[in-house]
C-alpha cells in the first residue's frame, strides 16, 4: 500500500482526550481500567490517518 504525506508546514491535528487519557499516555497506569491508554491511542491513529492519503499511485 502506498501513501502520501501532506507536508505542510506547521501543520498541525488536534485530539481531544479525557484527563484520564491524557495521563496515560505521560506513563500513569490505570491498572482497574487498560482501556484508558487503549482508547488515546486509537485516537491519534485515527486523527494522523485523516492526513494520510491512501489513495493508490497513478501509472
Amino acid at each position: 500500500m502506498n501513501s502520501t504525506v501532506n507536508t505542510e508546514p506547521k501543520e498541525r491535528i488536534a485530539v481531544e482526550f479525557t484527563r484520564d487519557e491524557a495521563l496515560a499516555l505521560t506513563g500513569v497506569e490505570f491498572n482497574a481500567n487498560r482501556e484508558v491508554k487503549a482508547s488515546a491511542q486509537r485516537k491519534i491513529r485515527a486523527a494522523f490517518e485523516k492526513t494520510f492519503d491512501f489513495a493508490p499511485e497513478e501509472r
